[in-house]
């Protein structure tokens, strides 16, 4: 272990249904859907069409600026529709899937024998290449780039987050096949951050070949990008590449067993699930498919693809993401509380300052629902944002600079250090109910474009 990082500024968020540790199901999916929208940077070019049949690891859809980059199938079936948007814009390839999956087969050789561009080459043609995430701005990476290292968050902070422990407590080998294909990648090393609390007590930090780091203290500890920030701040012109362990296992599995293997064990969980623990799976699946984890009781659901801050609202009629190893249900807050700001005494609140009570009670959990009690004002100069981002950078400059469109003065206060994750704790914090998440995404798409 070479470095231990305490970070005291963040916000653990006390929200209830954490998943027991124990997989309740395995879903053997009727319709699986591949979504170009959850890959930044990517404009889609279709490689498939309707009634065609596919493998797992069948390319479906390519990059038009980098068509060496594809987008495979996580399972065998038969593309029975194609979704688009506005001005024809490609949501999502719809596979109807058979009830036992058909891999597509490549012939891997061993790492040892693979350079770099062997295994770039490798990656690209097998689909796994869109795992690796470029910072800055959280797109697909550029395979022509090389980083000045590799990053992996091993540490899970977010509300309700799986345990990374629990997930990948069977994928050991898996997980060092593809530390050992990652090292070819980057002359500066695979940095993997644990939680110091549990750094003996995990079989991660038995991992070979990375440079170790602990951290402690509350999310968004575990976010890579706060992890890059204390290690290897980013600087104008350079690149960091990052990859979560789903991804990593899933290069492993390609190198030992020589399949496309997307399955992963993902976590049910929030206030309105049912039964809140784990499911075995591929991303893409239906959330109609978990309908039995559905507390209808609670009225009206949202269904998130990812945790409460930064996923996606989906719908019972939506898809698990590509990244995502979460499925968060809580309730929708559409109701108005008259004179609520005059109500101190709301003892099944939360609140992040002394606001209400909750304060005196820290190990309490809080059933929440979507209600943003109050809406958007005025744009509040506070401290409050720099409280929950432990990040050497000045949020609301930043914020106002990327509102402003000053190009230079983002590049100057911190554009290059964050995404939309890293912020979504002021988000919630936001005494002006503002969207955070939203500006950066604004300036980040300026950037890109600034580029292009």
């Amino acid at each position: 272990m070479s470095e231990h990082i305490r970070l005291k500024r963040g916000l653990d968020i006390p929200i209830s249904g954490v998943a027991s540790c124990t997989v309740t199901k395995t879903v053997v999916p009727d319709v699986v859907a591949l979504k170009p929208t959850d890959f930044r940077g990517i404009i889609p070019r279709l490689l498939v069409k309707e009634g065609d049949a596919v493998k797992a690891g069948t390319p479906v859809f390519a990059d038009k600026q980098h068509p060496e980059i594809i987008f495979c199938a996580p399972c065998s079936g038969v593309v029975n529709e194609i979704v688009r948007g506005e001005k024809r814009k490609l949501l999502e390839i719809r596979i109807k899937a058979d009830k036992e999956t058909d891999y597509l087969h490549f012939d891997v050789p061993k790492v040892y024998t693979l350079d770099r561009q062997n295994i770039i080459k490798l990656l690209l043609e097998t689909g796994l290449w869109p795992a690796i995430i470029q910072r800055p701005y959280g797109v697909v990476a550029n395979p022509c780039t090389t980083p000045k290292s590799i990053f992996i968050s091993g540490m899970a902070t977010a509300p309700l987050a799986a345990d990374p422990d629990y997930i990948f407590s069977s994928e050991f080998d898996a997980l060092q096949q593809g530390i050992e294909v990652l090292n070819k990648l980057t002359d500066g090393g695979i940095h993997l951050s644990l939680d110091a609390r549990n750094f003996a007590g995990t079989e991660l930090h038995k991992l070979q070949h990375v440079i170790y780091h602990s951290f402690v203290g509350p999310h968004p500890a575990g976010n890579v990008g706060v992890q890059i920030n204390h290690i290897s701040p980013l600087n104008k012109g350079e690149l960091i590449w990052t990859i979560d362990l789903l991804s990593v296992s899933a290069i492993g599995k390609l190198f030992l067993n020589g399949i496309y293997d997307m399955r992963r064990t993902v976590a049910v969980a929030g206030p309105a699930a049912l039964n809140p623990s784990y499911i075995k799976c591929i991303p893409g699946i239906a959330m109609s498919s978990l309908a039995e984890y559905f507390d209808t009781s609670k009225g009206e659901l949202r269904i998130i693809s990812g945790d409460i801050l930064t996923g996606e609202n989906v719908g019972t009629n939506g898809f698990l993401g590509f990244y995502n190893n979460l499925v968060t249900i809580i309730p929708e807050g559409r109701y108005f509380e008259m004179f609520g700001w005059v109500k101190p005494l709301r003892l099944k609140k939360f609140s992040a300052s002394h606001s209400y009570f909750s304060w005196l009670t820290p190990q309490k959990q809080y059933d929440m629902d979507t209600n943003t009690n109050g809406e958007e004002r005025a744009f509040v100069v506070s401290e409050i944002y720099s409280k929950v981002l432990p990040m050497d950078i000045y949020p609301v400059y930043l914020f106002k600079a990327i509102l402003a469109e000053d190009i230079e003065k983002m590049e100057n206060l911190g554009i290059y250090e964050i995404i939309e994750e890293d912020v979504a704790l002021c988000e919630f914090v936001c005494p002006s109910k503002i969207e955070i998440q939203s500006i950066v995404t604004k300036g980040i798409d300026l950037m890109l474009k600034e580029m292009a």
